[in-house]
């Protein structure tokens, strides 16, 4: 007997993305939009592939709805699977967990979220398949959350739904700890895990696969996103295929401008490495961030015009599309040699050296801490996060000043 199933996770309904918003309007409603979008596309797939049930690994939602309208998303999409005749299994993760919702509202039938209290078994007796899950009662849960979950059923082929990032060695919090030696030791086939937003085939004996999230929510989160598409033939997993659901999609790219003498080649490199970049989202929506990267004579030059060089950046991408949008332009450049400036008495004024030198100054790290921590107050919350606080962050603010003040100098004398 051959059959197929989605296995997805992820979904995060509705979560914000505040940070495209703050820069523009107009590609935040295109980002704003991918999510809901995303799920569409789940249940288009799951419909058109004939699937036999689909697998919700948790976080369908963000945490408690703002309004009922984000439920509501939910479950005319459940009746569409409810009408084709298709079964959803549902566990809720971290985000989702019981104690996070205030609000629920029924569910189809054909849709099974399994238990917080401890893990339940489902089975489909047509296709001789057997389902375990639990649901996260609380956002942590216990070490011991896995063992709950029973041996396999023999004479059916065993699926585990899971929300957990393993040992905590992908850079997620350890939510569920548990390692592929202890999942291995249910002789279930297949492990549906969620919570790791990368797809990732971790093992196939057993089967254990994160699908990733459906779709990327910020600049980390890059590249396409979707979920898996798994065929299962006379009792074993013979496919396993990655799917694209994505709506709107998110790159990170390095421009290398190692050797450039002037910025009409550095905005070349820049329009020719979005054009790639957009060329491969296919078609969606692309917010991308550029870092230059490189020994240019114009670094100090390109860090005083930093912001000006962002927006030409934007200007670049909508040229190729209005639906390309550069998110941030970073700047990992390096100076050929220390300049050096002369003054109006023609003394050679090393303005790198004075730098250095206020720099080491406790009164001087004193003053700029307490400059920076009024500043950071007040920002938005969004963007406190990324100001300087530590020694090392405001060693490299000074470093950015010096090239800041550089710059000014030598685009004031005429040099390039």
């Amino acid at each position: 007997m051959a059959f197929t199933f989605i296995h997805a996770a992820d979904l995060h309904i509705d979560s914000p993305l505040a940070g495209l918003g703050v820069k523009d309007r107009s590609i935040a409603a295109l980002f704003a939009r991918a999510g809901r979008r995303a799920v569409e596309a789940l249940i288009d797939e799951t419909i058109a592939a004939k699937a036999s049930f689909l697998l919700v690994c948790g976080d369908i939602f963000d945490g408690d709805w703002k309004d009922a309208t984000t439920g509501l998303f939910f479950i005319r999409q459940l009746g569409r699977l409810e009408q084709a005749g298709i079964a959803t299994f549902i566990v809720n993760g971290n985000h989702d967990a019981a104690s996070l919702m205030s609000r629920s509202l029924p569910y189809p039938e054909s849709a099974k979220v399994f238990s917080a209290r401890a893990a339940q078994s489902h089975r489909i007796e047509e296709l001789r398949v057997c389902l375990h899950g639990r649901s996260f009662p609380e956002r942590l849960v216990a070490k011991d959350f896995l063992s709950s979950y029973p041996p396999r059923h023999e004479g059916y082929f065993n699926i585990g739904l899971l929300h957990t990032a393993l040992d905590g060695a992908r850079g997620h919090e350890s939510y569920a700890p548990c390692t592929v030696e202890d999942l291995a030791r249910f002789g279930y086939d297949y492990w549906a895990l969620g919570h790791v937003h990368a797809a990732e085939e971790v093992c196939r004996d057993p089967w254990v696969v994160y699908p990733g999230n459906i779709q990327g929510r910020n600049v980390r989160e890059t590249g396409a996103k979707g979920a898996m598409r798994v065929t299962v033939s006379d009792g074993r997993v013979v496919e396993a295929q990655r799917i694209a659901l994505d709506a709107a999609r998110w790159a990170s790219a390095s421009v290398d401008v190692a050797g450039c003498e002037d910025e009409a080649e550095i905005s070349a490199r820049m329009e020719a490495q979005l054009a790639m970049e957009y060329s491969g989202a296919e078609g969606r929506p692309l917010a991308a961030r550029l870092t230059l990267r490189g020994e240019t004579p114009l670094h100090a030059r390109l860090v005083a015009r930093r912001e000006e060089l962002e927006e030409e950046a934007r200007a670049i991408a909508f040229r190729i599309s209005g639906e390309l949008w550069v998110e941030r332009l970073k700047l990992d450049t390096r100076p050929r040699a220390a300049p050096r400036c002369a003054d109006p008495e023609g003394d050679a004024l090393d303005v790198e050296a004075l730098i250095a030198a206020a720099s080491e100054d406790p009164e001087f790290s004193a003053v700029l801490a307490e400059l920076t921590a009024q500043i950071a107050e007040k920002l938005p919350p969004a963007l406190r996060e990324g100001a300087p606080r530590n020694p090392e962050g405001l060693a490299q603010l000074a470093l950015e000043a010096r090239d800041r003040l550089l710059g000014e100098l030598r685009s004031g004398s005429g040099e390039p």
